[in-house]
């Protein structure tokens, strides 16, 4: 799993990464590392590219309020960045959207809000049926972006 956050979300990234690494998952940090300032856009598209290129099956952003790293990540071909406030976006992100990215906000999330989101965002699965339709469109665009 990829986790990357600019210098407003990094103490959350951090946390997270701790959160998971506790839980056994291989994780990948990919900053930033310091509180210093940073473009969040340069964090969503390395784990946006890190998940559409199969480095991680996953990703996980954060930044101030989760939207503008999110607007990153999704720049990236194949990336379905859902920004989630509690357990039931983060578990719907994933069933009906198909999400491969989750973003939360440092400044609008609580640790405990975040992991337990975290968490019911990895314990869900795709279902499919009548979603898949929606995420065959959203790969339409994708190709339409890229030609």
């Amino acid at each position: 799993m990829a986790l990357g956050s600019d210098h407003a979300g990094r103490a959350l990234k951090d946390f997270l990464l701790g959160h998971l690494g506790a839980q056994g998952h291989n994780c990948v940090d990919l900053g930033t590392y310091t509180d210093e300032s940073v473009d969040y856009p340069d964090f969503g598209a390395l784990v946006g590219n890190a998940v559409a290129n199969g480095t991680a099956e996953l990703g996980v952003c954060v930044c101030g309020t989760g939207i503008g790293i999110s607007i990153a990540a999704n720049k990236v071909s194949g990336v379905r960045a859902a920004v989630v406030h509690d357990v039931t976006s983060a578990r719907l992100a994933r069933q009906h959207n198909n999400a491969n990215v989750v973003c939360v906000g440092q400044r609008v999330t609580t640790q405990e809000v975040a992991s337990q989101a975290l968490d019911a965002f990895l314990e869900a699965t795709f279902e499919g049926g009548r979603h898949q339709r929606r995420i065959d469109k959203l790969s339409d665009l994708d190709k339409l972006r890229d030609s």
